[in-house]
């Protein structure tokens, strides 16, 4: 009789499902480092047959068409932008994924969800793996989030959080974050591959099986990407990326993946000493202040589906070298390299021999095709002395040829222009950058000419 020898360990990569005989510090695959883990193998104890062909009842396939949506409304957060980004509210039983760079105001924003749901009646369980009680009830106080129905706890086992859970019996939870989170039942430190995944794991089917909504806070790696196995994003209902220059006041959030809504949302805040502010027109904050001034423009962005002026400045002088700069700020650094080109050869505005200077105002990045236009106008302002009038606003893509090219949602970009007071947008019925270039001196012109009257 021969012998049979048991199956040796079987390893599995955490990124892209690889499996191998033996560990290897580098996926075969995908070519990951430490993502190789030995895959659990089953213990030999099989489950009755009628258990396993007998399903609860309330898990029993039905049609879809008798299944409604009426026993799980969106329930709003409290935060106008936070609601606008998840598709209108919180959908009970959904799994969040909140990520961004390291004090970029993730903790600050949650806090804040944290308080205003509180306020609406829902009780909170706030968990943090990170600060202790103390140190959120400061930044609370600084906040102005303190309510009773808000509970804190600093935990970073597992098994607690999920006791927490029990004892509480809150309406929301929110876990900050994932990476400091572990569980007894898998081996390894806090943030490791099979960590993440088995916590993940762990709080998504509990969100599921209580119609519980949980905010999952993860970090990100250095280049953006959010850290962990990338199972992570595939098993939660909804990733958003918080993101935000240091330098400014200004933060966005974004969903990059949403069962229950759109993914072209953004919401926009302002950070600020006691807090953070939702911003529900941030038309103001991307425009100087005062009379138009030569090298000026200002353009029509489009942030996921909400339409804001931004104005682009330039400022040209003679280069002072043999290789004249070009410093860009907030914009696409080789589409201003190409627009000065398209400037140079099909306007006939000579920019080889200055040095040319192109930013935003308030530190919004502005890099798509619709900036050409005024960018364009921008620099040809500047080099040429003439001021784009404030009531003049700019939107069209550039093609090599000198052609101004329509760009997405025109139409809604327009009609933006209009509530906010623009009398006039030069767009993609100018046909060419020399006729809308002759629009804007004749425009100018026309304006300084009435700047010159002098008063009665």
């Amino acid at each position: 009789m021969a012998k049979t020898r048991p199956a040796p360990p079987a390893f599995v990569c955490t990124e892209c499902g690889w499996t191998a005989s033996k560990w290897a510090g580098r996926c075969g695959e995908c070519q990951q480092w430490g993502t190789v883990v030995e895959q659990a193998t089953s213990v030999g104890i099989a489950r009755p047959q009628a258990t396993a062909l007998a399903p609860a009842a309330d898990r029993v396939a039905r049609p879809i068409t008798q299944i409604t949506t009426a026993e799980s409304p969106r329930r709003t957060s409290g935060v106008g932008e936070f609601d606008r980004v998840l598709g209108g509210g919180v959908v009970p039983g959904a799994a969040i994924l909140l990520s961004g760079e390291p004090g970029v105001g993730k903790s600050t924003l949650l806090l804040e969800v944290a308080a205003q749901s509180a306020r609406a009646g829902r009780r909170v369980l706030y968990a943090s793996a990170e600060e202790s009680p103390a140190q959120v009830r400061l930044r609370a106080e600084r906040t102005g989030a303190l309510h009773d129905e808000l509970y804190l706890a600093s935990e970073t086992d597992l098994a607690t959080i999920l006791g927490h859970i029990d004892d509480v019996q809150p309406g929301l939870v929110i876990v900050d974050s994932v990476q400091t989170v572990a569980s007894s039942l898998i081996d390894g430190a806090a943030g490791q591959p099979s960590q993440v995944r088995e916590v993940a794991a762990t709080l998504i089917r509990v969100a599921k099986e209580r119609s519980l909504p949980i905010i999952i806070v993860g970090h990100v790696t250095k280049d953006g990407q959010i850290a962990g196995p990338r199972l992570l994003e595939h098993l939660v209902d909804v990733v958003c990326h918080f993101e935000g220059d240091r330098q400014t006041s200004l933060r966005f959030i974004r969903a990059l993946k949403n069962r229950f809504g759109p993914t072209d949302e953004v919401g926009c805040f302002e950070m600020a000493g006691d807090g953070i502010r939702e911003v529900p027109d941030p038309s103001g904050l991307f425009l100087s202040q005062g009379a138009a001034e030569p090298g000026t423009c200002v353009a029509i962005a489009l942030e996921g589906r909400r339409a804001m002026p931004v104005e682009v400045q330039a400022l040209t002088i003679k280069a002072s070298g043999p290789n004249p700069r070009r410093v860009v700020h907030g914009l696409d650094g080789s589409r201003v390299a190409m627009v000065l080109a398209i400037l140079e050869r099909r306007a006939g505005i000579p920019t080889g021999s200055l040095d040319v200077y192109v930013s935003t105002v308030g530190g919004v990045r502005f890099t798509e095709p619709a900036a050409d236009l005024a960018i364009a106008l921008a620099v040809a302002g500047s080099i040429e002395q003439i001021s784009v009038p404030r009531s003049i606003a700019a939107v069209g893509e550039l093609s090599l040829a000198g052609e101004v090219r329509p760009v997405t949602q025109a139409a809604q970009r327009r009609s933006e222009a209009a509530r906010l007071g623009y009398a006039r947008v030069v767009d993609e019925r100018s046909q060419t950058l020399r006729a809308a270039i002759d629009d804007v001196r004749t425009h100018g012109r026309q304006r300084r000419a009435i700047d010159d009257i002098p008063p009665f």
